[in-house]
Order: C-alpha cells, then structure tokens, then sequence
C-alpha cells in the first residue's frame, strides 16, 4: 500500500524585526555610503528617485528621525505626526525636519544618518510594546517602527548605491524579518532580497506584475 505524499512544509516565519536588525542596516548602510567619493555626491540621482544622493540620505534620516519621536511621547497621538516643521528646500525635494549642514560634507551628513538610526534603535529598546504611534497606513508598534525603519534604510541605500556606483547587498535575514513583517502578503519563495526590491517596485520577477504603488501593513500580524 503506497501512502500519499506528504505535504510541503511551510515557508518557517523568520521571526519578528529587532532594534539589532535596524542597527546592523544603518551600520551597513554608513559603511557602504562611506566609499563613495565626495565628488560623486554633487548632484547626482539617487537611482530612479526624483531626489539627488544628498537629498535621499537627508530623507532617510528624516524618516528614521520622525519614527522615533512619533515613539517618544507618553502618549503618542494617534491620528497625526508630532508637529515638527516639515519643509522641503526645493521644489519637488523631499520635506523634512531634519537637515544635514552642507559645509559638513558628505562625512556629516552620514554622520547624520547614523545618529537618526541610533534615536530610533533606542526608541525601539525602550518604548513599551503596547506602545502605538500614528503613522499613514496604520498604527505602528515599536516593531512595526522598527520594521518601517529598516525598509527605508534597505531600499533607499539602494537607491543611493544605484547613484553613487556602489555594491549594496544586505543581509537575507534582515530582508526576510522586514518583509514578513510589513509585506505579509507577498510569498517569501526566493532569495529575500530581490523579494523585497519587487514589493517596493525597484525590481522585476518573472511572472510577477510591476508594482508601481506599494503600503505595508503596520497592524498586528494574525
């Protein structure tokens, strides 16, 4: 008597998204961007974005920033940002409170960047678990912060690789816990990193559409 063939096992959950995870993506990022050349930083396109380099790592650091003061309050507010002053210095450039000082360089304003991830890695240790913070598609947990976090800071180096003529490669760990966590709807059957370019429309698979609109999911994972 043949018996019938077992099932496939499922795909093991990567587990949850960590202040280490976003710590190891800045640190990785700061490295990388480091071997840029300080002339290749004058105005070039960060990859297919509208932003030049030196715009982009001020809106990483601006993201990392705003995600770790939404987390900051005794009781963040739950349907709005904190009010900081979000302005953009240009038409068309990213709106930001923070900006990097020009006379500094390209070694300040990557100083800049790791100093947004660093208050947002300490957010994230330090913030109660119940803890929920505003954000655009859904209240955000400081997992959730985290994993929002290590996305832009994944994705936007590479863009910025993409523009400055670097080799950009994160970790599949770290890609798997952040598209697990805020891309549950996308299957992880394949390396995690081309997955995730995919999901936030930088790449193309075969046999997937392009995506040219994008949310992830900040609610709690069933």
């Amino acid at each position: 008597m043949s018996s019938s063939p077992a099932e496939p096992a499922p795909a093991p959950c990567p587990g949850p998204v960590t202040a280490d995870d976003l710590d190891e993506a800045v640190r990785l990022a700061v490295a990388t961007l480091r071997e840029a050349p300080a002339a290749a930083w004058e105005g070039q396109a960060a990859g297919a974005l509208e932003w030049d380099c030196w715009e982009t790592v001020e809106h990483l650091a601006d993201d990392l920033f705003a995600y770790a003061v939404q987390l900051g309050l005794r009781t963040p507010p739950l349907d709005r940002d904190v009010p900081f002053l979000w302005e953009s210095r240009r038409p068309g450039g990213p709106a930001n409170a923070v900006h990097a000082d020009r006379t500094a360089g390209p070694a300040g304003l990557l100083q800049m960047l790791e100093a947004s991830g660093a208050l947002l890695v300490s957010m994230v240790r330090t913030a109660p678990p119940e803890v929920r913070a505003h954000h655009a598609y859904g209240p955000a947990s400081p997992e959730a912060s985290a994993a929002m976090g290590l996305v832009e800071v994944l994705v936007h180096t590479y863009d910025l690789a993409e523009g400055l003529g670097l080799n950009w490669t994160p970790p599949d760990g770290l890609c798997a816990r952040a598209l697990a966590r805020l891309f549950p709807d996308v299957p992880l059957s394949g390396a995690p990193w081309p997955l995730l370019l995919w999901a936030t429309g930088r790449a193309e698979l075969p046999g997937l559409p392009h995506r040219t609109a994008w949310r992830w999911h900040n609610e709690p994972l069933a």
